[in-house]
């Protein structure tokens, strides 16, 4: 079982402000977590395929839907306002640049 303390270590690696009944509470539920993981560590998985989806793949087109009209990229280039090569050039929003810097 995790003790409190720790879950005080967690606490502070997530800059989480916990109360002693919270870091007992945490202390059960993230050791209950734990086993059960170790449970399914156990079961032998050999013989089983690997699986990208547990529900079945459907298509979202409809019916006679089909891809038509593709635009040629000299044309989807042609009103921008400023392109480099075969790309459209944009400016970075100060979001991007903050998310970019990690």
């Amino acid at each position: 079982m995790l003790t409190v303390e720790e879950v005080e270590r967690i606490a502070k690696l997530g800059r989480l402000n916990l109360t002693d009944d919270e870091k007992a509470r945490y202390a059960r539920q993230l050791s209950n977590i734990l086993d059960y993981a170790n449970q399914l560590a156990e079961i032998d998985v050999d013989n089983i395929p690997p699986t990208a989806t547990v529900v079945p793949v459907r298509s979202v087109l409809r019916d006679g839907d089909t891809v038509s009209g593709q635009i040629d990229r000299a044309d989807a280039l042609m009103n921008a306002p400023v392109t480099e090569g075969e790309s459209f050039v944009v400016q970075a929003t100060q979001a991007s640049l903050e998310n970019s810097e990690g």
